[in-house]
């Protein structure tokens, strides 16, 4: 039996009317059917009761990427620029969801705003415009801005702790991202191992030390490029297998009851 593999939505305004919808981008749903090897359930930005309710479901969970910020008041954060993108409904959503999936040792993987969302959830904080920090590049830009797929295209390389997670699958120490965004770790979260940086020393890739299960978090975009980027296929490979494996533990605990 396939992993049923939960998808973070975002509350977004839809249609002429901007009537509010919950949604998440196709290629999350792309990348659960096919490398990671689920069938992909789409998570209401619902509030904090989702979690409980829905996690004893689940084999997986996938933090999506999104225009929007998390708000600065879950770190003690000044506010946003007039203008920031936040949506208060997913974070409400998400960020007791992340903290119940890991104590669980549900399999978790944070992408980009759930990277941010998983560094704030466990107790972190954000830097909100890196590229405006001294000595700091613009991560919302790729190198080869030529390109016609922006989001496919590679924006940095990013430095990998020997041994860590996307070393063994990248084969080596270094590996270029796709990374488009805004926010970014400042203070790292106590139970956050830092395995990957940018150039500017940008964390780009954390696992959680203590977790009892599968629970990393990349700052950049696999779901984009899987079809063509080995580690990216490699990275939900990788979490479909432990998602796959909990998936099983969970059908035979019913049995095993009995």
């Amino acid at each position: 039996m396939k992993p049923l593999i939960g998808i973070s939505c975002c509350v977004k305004a839809f249609g002429i009317f901007a009537t509010p919808n919950h949604a998440a981008s196709d290629t999350y749903v792309r990348a659960a059917l096919g490398p990671v090897g689920g069938i992909p359930v789409l998570l209401p930005a619902a509030g904090e009761a989702l979690a409980p309710q829905i996690l004893p479901r689940l084999d997986g969970l996938i933090l999506t990427g999104s225009r929007s910020n998390v708000c600065p008041e879950h770190y003690e954060g000044p506010p946003h620029a007039e203008g920031t993108p936040e949506d208060h409904d997913r974070d409400a959503t998400t960020l007791p969801l992340i903290r119940a999936a890991i104590a669980a040792g549900l399999p978790l993987l944070a992408i980009c705003r759930g990277f941010q969302e998983l560094n704030v959830a466990l107790g972190g904080s954000l830097d909100q415009r890196i590229q405006d920090l001294p000595g700091r590049i613009d991560h919302s830009t790729p190198v080869d801005q030529q390109l016609p797929r922006l989001r496919v295209a590679k924006a940095h390389d990013v430095r990998l702790a020997p041994g860590s997670l996307v070393a063994q699958l990248a084969g080596g120490t270094e590996v270029a991202v796709n990374s488009l965004h805004n926010q970014g770790i400042a203070r790292l979260a106590p139970r956050l191992v830092a395995e990957g940086w940018a150039p500017d020393g940008t964390v780009e890739a954390v696992r959680v030390k203590d977790a009892p299960g599968f629970a990393y978090g990349i700052q950049w975009h696999p779901e984009y490029d899987w079809e063509r980027d080995v580690v990216s296929r490699a990275l939900f490979e990788r979490f479909g297998a432990a998602a796959a494996a909990w998936a099983a533990r969970r059908h035979l605990l019913p049995q095993a009851a009995e």
